[in-house]
């Protein structure tokens, strides 16, 4: 599975979760299908587990 970890920011992502999954690998993530928190089995598609590096990028993208 490919993931755009660079997409643009949407309205749902913050720096504790995003919109979509935002891993350079998910099926790799120890979180991935983790119930309640992981984007592919939520129905609104938000994951509440990001990357440890999501923090920084977060700021990055948010310019």
């Amino acid at each position: 599975m490919k993931v755009d970890q660079r997409r643009p920011l949407s309205e749902h992502d913050t720096e504790t979760q995003t919109l979509g999954c935002r891993h350079s690998n998910p099926d790799s993530c120890r979180n991935n299908s983790t119930e309640k928190k992981c984007a592919f089995v939520r129905d609104d598609n938000i994951c509440l587990l990001p990357p440890r590096s999501w923090l920084k990028l977060f700021e990055e993208l948010k310019g």
